[in-house]
């Protein structure tokens, strides 16, 4: 059931032509025409909508970058209050034997 099924050795198309030997350096390509393309100009209202957009993702970005460094900030000093409250936890503990 799960034996490969190969093809009758009949059914194989024989080889008759040799592959053609490919050249030791291939033919430059056709270059294309240079053409002049006018240089990109902004307009006032183009500028201005480039000036606030760029302005409103470097806001954006701020505000993220904050963000994380304020949860970074909050983790970091609620870590060291649990630490503290262990701390006086573990020597009042140990105070009463």
């Amino acid at each position: 059931m799960f034996t490969p099924k190969y093809p009758h050795p009949d059914t194989v198309a024989p080889v008759t032509e040799a592959p053609a030997p490919t050249p030791a350096v291939p033919a430059p390509a056709p270059s294309a025409p240079i053409v002049a393309r006018p240089a990109v100009q902004l307009t006032p209202g183009s500028a201005l909508a480039l000036a606030a957009g760029g302005s409103a993702v470097v806001l954006v970005v701020g505000a993220v970058l904050v963000s994380m460094l304020l949860a970074v900030a909050i983790t970091g000093v609620s870590v060291a209050l649990v630490a503290v409250v262990l701390r006086l936890l573990l020597k009042d503990l140990a105070q009463q034997r």
